[in-house]
């Protein structure tokens, strides 16, 4: 295995990944919504943007 194809299998999202990727993506009008799933994606949302920030924020007090 070359020293290139490592770095991609390394850096390959797999399903959470895309997950994530389609959480922030804009909805298909093709597929049937309804209040309980917007809710569900909007908490994610928060969820997510939530566990970014903490994060950022312990990894910048650990540098300093």
């Amino acid at each position: 295995m070359s020293d290139k194809n490592k770095v991609q299998e390394f850096f390959k999202l797999g399903e959470v990944g895309n997950y994530f990727i389609r959480v922030f993506q804009k909805p298909d009008p093709n597929r049937p919504t309804n209040l309980n799933l917007k809710m569900m994606h909007g908490i994610n949302r928060i969820s997510i943007i939530m566990f970014l920030v903490a994060i950022i924020i312990w990894t910048i007090k650990r540098l300093m």
